[in-house]
């Protein structure tokens, strides 16, 4: 029997594939715990326009990824650090700080977590911090460190 899987079953397949069972295992456990649905005409034909969705989803996140990452781009976010004698600096500045900067400089809700940092800055400068958008877009937002 043919089957459409609804969820990721870990012996048969990912969510969305079409996959060949024996009759009693699909109707005595993958049927019965709405892990699958038959394989007819009607079924495959709903899998055909949920995954024409599914794409025009992706596609409309990407252009909106992208269209941010040049807001994002265009944009500078001063950030303030303590340093005394000889530029030596106190502390550092996390992504953290950054988001909470750039919320309050340029109006930009950014995750922290999406802020890609090698390491904290230590010292003052400008830098570019990447800021991963998308799994393919990844915009380069500059930080500039100045003496407080």
């Amino acid at each position: 029997m043919k089957v459409i899987l609804l969820e990721d079953v870990k012996s048969l397949g990912k969510k969305g594939e079409i996959v060949n069972v024996s009759d009693g295992y699909a109707r005595n456990f993958v049927l019965p715990k709405k892990l699958g649905v038959e394989a007819n005409s009607k079924n495959m034909n709903d899998l055909k326009l949920q995954k024409a969705n599914e794409e025009k989803v992706a596609k409309e996140q990407l252009a909106a990824a992208q269209e941010l990452a040049k807001v994002i781009e265009s944009k500078e976010v001063i950030v303030k650090m303590k340093s005394g004698e000889g530029g030596k600096t106190f502390g550092s500045i996390s992504s953290k700080e950054i988001a909470a900067e750039a919320k309050k400089q340029c109006d930009l809700e950014l995750d922290k977590k999406k802020i890609q940092l090698p390491e904290p800055i230590k010292s003052l400068g400008v830098y570019e911090v990447g800021v991963k958008l998308h799994v393919k877009v990844t915009a380069k937002l500059k930080v500039k460190v100045v003496e407080e």
